[in-house]
């Protein structure tokens, strides 16, 4: 099984904003590939679409089917480790995790793909790292911070900015970036089901 996860908070007045960026790429792959309806699990506290994407691995002819379980906590965000150990509870179940989430640390336009590493201060991903009591996961960090016409970033700076930043929403500016964002996320979760990690994570980063 694999477990895709899309973080964000779940309230209405936080949908479409920075934060959420995670939990919107899951929703649209979901759509993209007609996996049933999110429905609410008590258990975990999280909303669940589970099924089998299909694909037919390059230079073949037959078609294969790659289990997945895509999860976007209920919890808020610092808490969703709380709905990943209901479900991700080993060390097997959590080299098959794949958790997507925005990262002030790279700029808008830029996604990449890694795994076994740290939070980077994601308060989301603290909360996986503690609950799970481990890090052999992937990730797939999605860039909200601006960048000078040069590419330098400009992340905001002190704890009131950074929260104005991330709990924003996106500028009329930026749909155009948010879009192709959208479009090679999707692609990259296809890719991680049909080619498995190590193989996706180089093609996609190289990409």
């Amino acid at each position: 099984m694999n477990y895709i996860v899309g973080l964000g908070n779940p309230d209405e007045q936080y949908e479409e904003t920075r934060h959420n960026i995670g939990r919107t790429i899951v929703e649209k792959f979901v759509k993209k590939h007609k996996f049933p309806a999110f429905e609410y699990d008590k258990k975990s506290d999280a909303l669940i679409s589970e099924g089998k994407f299909e694909y037919i691995p390059e230079g073949k002819k037959t078609k294969k089917k790659a289990e997945v379980m895509f999860i976007l906590p209920q919890t808020y965000m610092n808490k969703s480790g709380n709905s990943l150990k209901k479900i991700v509870g080993s060390k097997k179940k959590m080299d098959d995790l794949t958790v997507i989430y925005d990262d002030l640390d790279l700029g808008l336009g830029t996604v990449k793909m890694n795994y076994n590493k740290g939070s980077g201060g994601h308060r989301g991903l603290e909360s996986i790292i503690k609950s799970l009591g481990g890090k052999n996961f992937n990730r797939m960090r999605v860039g909200i911070s601006k960048t000078t016409p040069t590419g330098k970033l400009k992340k905001p700076k002190g704890g009131e900015a950074v929260l104005k930043h991330v709990l924003g929403k996106f500028s009329p500016a930026e749909q155009n970036i948010i879009k192709k964002i959208m479009t090679k996320s999707v692609k990259g979760i296809e890719l991680l089901l049909e080619k498995r990690r190590v193989n996706a994570t180089n093609g996609f980063n190289k990409g």
